[in-house]
């Protein structure tokens, strides 16, 4: 029943995202989908790890087979594109696999086996229907956030010495090279979050069953809480507000040279095409729950979400994408959620209930400090600067501090000793 219900809510969420992008004429998130049976697949990549994830519900023989269909059908999706000369994508093969699984699954299975195949399909869907979903909810924030707020989150910025000014310089030094290694970590961010999701749910085939909690649940809910916040606080980045990127809808053509004097900020109108998507930075809070999700995995495993953490930090600022302050948002924003999906996975309790609210108070109070105080925080930078870096490390030490309580094994009851008879 409660996979039914969220099935139901998922699906509701999917057609009121195309009614949206409909109004606005264009695809929505079920259309684009739809179209990729057929057409050349926006990401093949993101299709073949979306049915990486599914298999962990296969044997060793029917994974084989999985992966050998989705192959052969790209094979002949390749020469028909390439007779037609039509544009050239592989991943279809994947998709229709994970169809052809949820058929399977329908026809040919029954009880629980049935539903272990269709949780396996439908975790390998919500992957892809989550990236569509971030398309449409893109679309929106600049159709209907014409200004933008990044005069003020820059002004609060300097608090935190204007990290993204100093990275940029410094991916400037680096050369290609270094650019090339950040863009590649940035695009390439579900293929970390698939190796640590296949490490978690790697005894599923086996064990028949899914664990309680694992990365997917939190890269969902981070995707779809997310855009609401963009809605709310639209900003479009540094390279855009004060670089080249903006052209003449930018302040000035300042960054990443000369960070933007501390003056009274307003809201700036921007263009109809930018995403409004920095704030918080999603791209962090991504790699952050790869990070805490890598931390019970093998040494390798941890090297690499440390790895993909530091590089997407650096990406995200060294690029232009975001600012300090949206960094500093996007950790807060997904250790609060990681605390809440956890808390629900073993039952709330005090502790778990505290855990959440204080990261939603920490949170809402940076939103609310960037919008209303960015001057004064500019302006007593060595005051404000250390409380928005101790906010963030509180959150974080409440996590690490709750979850090892959590993860103790509670100590057995002392038997008291039966009083004996006394000897007379």
């Amino acid at each position: 029943m409660l996979w039914a219900a969220a099935s139901a809510v998922a699906l509701g969420f999917l057609v009121a995202l195309e009614i949206a992008a409909r109004h606005y004429g264009v695809r929505g998130p079920i259309t684009n989908q739809v179209r990729e049976v057929i057409f050349a697949p926006k990401s093949g990549p993101l299709l073949y790890a979306s049915m990486a994830l599914m298999t962990v519900v296969l044997t060793w023989r029917q994974r084989f087979i999985a992966f050998g269909a989705a192959i052969g059908i790209d094979i002949a999706f390749f020469l028909v594109r390439w007779a037609l000369d039509a544009k050239m994508m592989f991943g279809n093969g994947a998709l229709w696999v994970l169809l052809g699984c949820a058929v399977i699954a329908v026809t040919r299975r029954t009880g629980r086996e049935r539903a272990l195949l269709l949780k396996g399909v439908g975790l390998g869907l919500l992957l892809v229907a989550g990236r569509k979903t971030g398309d449409t909810w893109l679309l929106i924030t600049w159709k209907t956030r014409p200004t933008v707020l990044d005069q003020y989150v820059a002004t609060a910025d300097h608090a935190l010495g204007n990290p993204s000014w100093v990275a940029g310089r410094i991916v400037e030094a680096t050369g290609p090279v270094g650019a090339h290694v950040l863009d590649w970590v940035y695009i390439q961010l579900a293929v970390a979050a698939v190796a640590v999701t296949l490490y978690q749910l790697r005894n599923v085939a086996a064990e028949r069953r899914f664990p309680g909690h694992h990365l997917v649940r939190t890269f969902l809910a981070v995707g779809l809480l997310g855009p609401a916040i963009y809605m709310i606080f639209p900003v479009v980045g540094p390279i855009f507000a004060f670089g080249a990127d903006g052209g003449h809808w930018a302040v000035a053509d300042l960054w990443p040279d000369t960070p933007p004097s501390i003056g009274a900020p307003i809201h700036m109108p921007f263009d109809g095409i930018t995403p409004r998507n920095c704030m918080p930075s999603l791209h962090t809070a991504w790699a952050t729950a790869i990070f805490i999700h890598s931390r019970k995995g093998p040494r390798i495993l941890q090297f690499g979400g440390a790895f993909w953490l530091i590089a997407t930090l650096g990406a995200t600022l060294g690029f232009g994408y975001h600012y300090g302050a949206d960094i500093v948002a996007g950790v807060v924003f997904t250790v609060t959620i990681e605390a809440a999906l956890r808390s629900l996975d073993r039952g709330w309790d005090r502790s778990g209930m505290q855990l959440v609210a204080y990261g939603a108070t920490v949170f809402v109070a940076l939103l609310v400090s960037y919008r209303y105080l960015s001057v004064e925080m500019a302006e007593h930078r060595w005051l404000f600067g250390p409380l928005i870096v101790l906010a963030m490390a509180s959150v974080i030490y409440g996590y690490v501090r709750t979850t090892k309580q959590w993860e103790q094994p509670k100590a057995a009851p002392v038997r008291q000793p039966e009083p004996q008879p006394e000897l007379v």
